[in-house]
């Protein structure tokens, strides 16, 4: 068990500590965790399912059992594209993932043009104005638009939004397609709007957008609360397993490049884990991983302390709070 305290509290300057390596899901910029990740029994035909069908994918567990990852794999593997994402809150619209009009932004353009023109300065004689240059496509909007293969869309933590918006998405997912009101309203037939997360546009015609191959949608849930029915029905379900030993110890294995022992420190940890989440407490592995990387990884530095029993407690009890507590 090792650590060493960078930090030490005494306002003393200390400009020649090195800190550590971070762990490898912490290095930015990101890389996937496709290749780390493996699926529990029954995922991979829950998947073949849904691209087979055509039909979104609600996988349901607690935090930390890779619910969100699974896109990535699928996508690396079939060559889909970046995921894109949509992180639902309470506050999140069918409208924003559909797509953004920033309204403000346009008044504030065609003001300021105005006031250059007034003003007499070269070149600012009032241009047309185009309502497509403040549009942007939100990652739903994005998954929807025509192209050869589908494209893959994350819609994360959809239990966490208003009780309406489930039902607000069951027509553009039924139909796979949307209408742009303000370019139909404004009468321009031809529109081209950028892409959510990418600096290409698309070209929309009479503000209609209708996909070619229904994207592929994997949505998560930690069961805060329940869905409606008529949207559960227009999805396949998947529920994570609760962690086994064997189970955690493959990710320790895979994430930090080390075997668990049988006994010891270590397997304390993971057992301990189990014990946790199967008693029902909330509890995310990469808390697990996080522990067992910073108290039981390889020395930081040779002047590394070793930890005493009562040290190596309080810091166990930082990592592996309970989620659902403060």
């Amino acid at each position: 068990m090792t650590w060493n305290p960078y930090y030490r509290g005494d306002g003393v300057v200390r400009d020649d500590v090195r800190l550590p390596d971070p762990p490898p899901w912490r290095r930015f910029p990101r890389s996937s965790a496709a290749e780390e990740f493996h699926p529990p029994e029954g995922l991979v035909d829950a998947v073949n399912a849904a691209l087979a069908l055509r039909r979104p994918l609600l996988i349901t567990g607690s935090p930390g059992t890779g619910k969100s990852t699974v896109i990535e794999q699928v996508a690396a593997e079939l060559a889909l594209g970046p995921v894109l994402r949509w992180h639902v809150t309470s506050r999140s619209t069918l409208a924003d993932a559909l797509y953004r009009y920033d309204v403000l932004g346009r008044i504030h353009a065609h003001r300021l043009q105005q006031e250059k023109a007034r003003a007499g300065e070269p070149g600012a004689e009032i241009a047309e104005d185009d309502i497509s240059a403040f549009m942007t496509l939100g990652p739903l909007g994005t998954a929807l638009l025509p192209s050869p293969r589908p494209r893959a869309l994350l819609i994360d933590e959809i239990d966490k939004a208003d009780l309406d918006l489930p039902g607000d998405l069951l027509d553009v997912l039924e139909r796979g397609e949307f209408l742009v009101e303000e370019l139909r309203r404004e009468g321009q037939e031809v529109a081209r709007l950028r892409i959510s997360g990418e600096d290409s546009t698309h070209v929309v015609e009479r503000g209609h957008v209708q996909c070619t191959e229904f994207p592929f949608i994997v949505m998560t849930s930690n069961g805060e609360q329940e869905l409606p029915a008529p949207f559960l029905r227009r999805c396949l379900r998947f529920s994570m397993p609760r962690p086994t030993s064997a189970l955690v110890r493959e990710v320790v294995r895979k994430h930090l490049r080390m075997d668990v022992p049988e006994d010891g420190p270590v397997a304390e940890l993971v057992e301990d884990f189990v014990r946790r989440v199967r008693g029902g407490e909330s509890i995310a592995i990469d808390q697990l991983l996080s522990t067992i990387h910073l108290l039981d990884g390889p020395p930081r530095s040779p002047s590394t302390a070793q930890l005493g029993e009562v040290e190596r407690g309080k810091l166990v009890r930082l990592l592996m709070k309970d989620l659902s507590g403060a």
